[in-house]
């Protein structure tokens, strides 16, 4: 992958899934590493491939949520490296359950990680993205920031909101003539741990609702979404879809507009329990 050589990439949730794919894709790059999660032992697993490839690395545990603690970690990676030029705020959290029987505290969860992760890792590493003089910011929303659908309104909720905010900070960017890219990322199904670790609302059979993930919505590769997003960054793309899945949802929502609610509340009441 060509154009990563020698730039300090900063990954979080980089424990697993597209998080670890993408640092691992990075470090065969040529790119030098800043991988952060809260699962320790896959960021050790991570930080060993790494090793492997002779990639450099930095690996901190880290909590998104902590607005100081994200701050003090991104002047520690400049500190360690010099300069930084691009992070992929990418960890995420899922929760299912319809808003009737949600807590709120399960909401307010999912929007902690999920929207307010993005922006602490946004806010607080963009003076030093910036004063690399070649930066990139790379926020990882998802299919479900194009489209709502039944079950997900916490999940839809952060992900439409770290699309919003991902696309004026890119015109922000343009407009003020930074010499920072930004791009918002959409992947569809990825065979990824989100589903598994996931909580569900009172009721709900997570075990089942992580099943049917895997088998029925899952189709896209870590591996293979890395490359694709790698791919869109190289090509400074606004918005990058990942999956045949988010490019078909896509499709429906623009065809559609709202209309596409009715299709899926139709398809969610003949496919899932409720």
């Amino acid at each position: 992958m060509k154009g990563f050589a020698g730039k300090v990439a900063v990954v979080t949730g980089a424990g697993s899934g597209i998080g670890q794919a993408l640092a691992i894709e990075l470090g065969r790059s040529g790119a030098k590493l800043a991988i952060s999660d809260v699962d320790t032992e896959g960021l050790a697993a991570t930080e060993e491939r790494l090793n492997a490839l002779g990639a450099p690395v930095k690996a901190d545990r880290l909590d998104v949520t902590e607005r100081e603690a994200f701050q003090a970690y991104a002047d520690a990676v400049k500190e360690h490296y010099g300069v930084v030029n691009q992070i992929y705020n990418n960890a995420g959290i899922a929760f299912t359950g319809n808003v009737e029987v949600s807590e709120f505290k399960d909401l307010e969860r999912v929007m902690d990680v999920d929207y307010w992760g993005v922006v602490n890792g946004t806010k607080v590493f963009l003076p030093h993205v910036i004063a690399s003089g070649d930066g990139h910011i790379i926020n990882i929303s998802s299919v479900f920031g194009l489209l709502a659908v039944p079950g997900q309104a916490a999940y839809n909720a952060a992900k439409f909101a770290v699309r919003g905010f991902t696309e004026a900070l890119r015109q922000e960017m343009l407009v003020s003539g930074h010499p920072v890219k930004v791009t918002c990322v959409h992947p569809g199904g990825v065979k990824t741990a989100i589903a598994r670790n996931a909580t569900a609302a009172e009721g709900l059979d997570r075990d089942e609702l992580a099943k049917t993930f895997d088998k029925r919505l899952a189709s896209t590769s870590p591996q293979k979404a890395a490359r694709i997003i790698l791919d869109g960054v190289r090509k400074n793309k606004a918005r990058v879809l990942v999956g045949n899945d988010a490019r078909a949802l896509d499709v429906l929502t623009r065809a559609t507009g709202a209309g596409y609610q009715r299709v899926v509340a139709a398809v969610t009441s003949r496919t899932m329990p409720h």
